[in-house]
């Protein structure tokens, strides 16, 4: 006889994980508060649908904090195997020039999610959509819409508490803290920073990037670019540093980073163009030898002393090692992501719940990091496969 399994929540982590689970050892049911699945999943598609990153699979696993607690979880199914099954449902991919992989051109987020939900429904996965779980009955089997589920195994695919829109919204933390599994309060990550900008610079900089630079934060470094905003800065060259920014903040109240404005460039460079220019004005160097954006000139008229933006070894230092101060980081509601949810120390290494025998979590519900640029997504289909093959193997 089939056992059941009742996975609750329905993105990305979910898909994958009734992709994989054997149909003649489960009966597979996903059950989805929304009126449809994959609501967080279509968010994804907004800004060019980033479906995982290219970068060698030793090297992928790095970006995650801790990098040690998904890497089984990632060398059982690596960016290469989600490709190639996205391939064999009918969904094709391409390398773009940032090595991120996107859906093949022509093809839409809602494509992708309808030959997903396809694939599912011929493998015989039941999906019930406005199914809400609200806690757990005397025997520890679910409660979805008030009535107790009797299942053999129960796996959570909450996701974490940003895009509330899409009924990503956390709201299940408590119900889990009360049951006395350790849990973390929700942090935006992959978000924006306030930074406290000088009036003058700000109204003319609104709005501008800072493109090719490379910004570090506790001995880590991430190199893209960065938007000004009103409220500070973001973009992927800081999304990327959100744990190192976040420990800063929370232990000191304060951030610093460093922007170094041409990392092409070694301090030896910079000095000896500055140095041995045909140039006698410094705004002149800096935008003509140096190639620095008005904003990044800017930033170092404004911010140094006109005694330093004058001398040649401290605005050289500048250049390559720019100070800002970071006092916050925008509210959960506008970060791309959260860390926080179920800790990480209440699972097993087989995502099982280790008060609850036969309950795991899965996807982002756990407490684990990593920047934009497909990783999120690439973790929740792994996750949800290496649980897949841990309950094949054992059922």
């Amino acid at each position: 006889m089939r056992k059941q399994i009742a996975i609750i929540g329905g993105g990305p982590s979910a898909f994958l994980l009734a992709a994989f689970l054997d149909p003649e050892k489960f009966t597979i049911t996903i059950y989805e508060k929304n009126k449809t699945a994959g609501r967080k999943f279509l968010v994804a598609g907004k800004g060019g649908f980033n479906l995982t990153h290219s970068e060698p699979i030793e090297q992928l696993i790095k970006r995650y904090t801790p990098d040690d607690f998904l890497d089984k979880a990632l060398l059982t199914f690596t960016n290469t195997d989600f490709r190639n099954w996205l391939d064999q449902i009918g969904v094709p991919t391409y390398i773009g020039s940032s090595n991120r992989v996107y859906p093949k051109e022509g093809i839409k987020p809602i494509e992708v999610l309808h030959a997903i939900l396809k694939s599912l429904k011929e493998k015989g996965i039941i999906f019930k959509y406005e199914h809400t779980f609200s806690d757990w009955g005397n025997t520890n089997n679910p409660i979805i819409n008030n009535k107790t589920i009797q299942t053999d195994y129960t796996v959570f695919s909450l996701g974490g508490g940003s895009w509330k829109v899409t009924g990503s919204d956390g709201n299940w933390l408590d119900t889990f803290s009360k049951k006395g599994i350790k849990t973390k309060a929700f942090q935006a990550s992959n978000c924006g920073y306030q930074i406290d900008w000088k009036t003058d610079f700000i109204q003319k900089h609104e709005g501008t990037p800072l493109k090719n630079i490379a910004i570090s934060c506790n001995n880590v470094t991430q190199k893209g670019e960065a938007i000004i905003t009103k409220f500070g800065l973001e973009g992927n060259s800081i999304y990327g540093l959100s744990p190192q920014i976040r420990e800063q903040l929370d232990t000191n109240l304060k951030a610093i980073v460093s922007i170094d404005f041409k990392p092409s460039l070694t301090l030896e460079d910079v000095h000896s163009k500055i140095k041995l220019s045909k140039y006698r004005n410094t705004t002149d160097i800096l935008k003509k030898e140096i190639k620095l954006s008005t904003s990044q000139i800017d930033l170092l008229k404004i911010y140094l002393s006109k005694e330093s933006y004058l001398n040649t070894e401290l605005v050289t230092r500048q250049i390559k090692n720019f100070p800002l101060e970071i006092i916050n980081k925008v509210s959960i509601d506008e970060a791309i992501s959260t860390v926080g949810g179920i800790d990480l120390n209440a699972v097993s290494k087989n995502f099982e719940l280790t008060t609850m025998s036969n309950q795991f979590c899965i996807g982002e519900m756990l407490d684990w990091d990593t920047p934009t640029g497909g990783y999120l997504l690439q973790a929740c289909a792994s996750t949800g496969v290496f649980l897949a093959n841990y309950l094949n193997k054992n059922n």
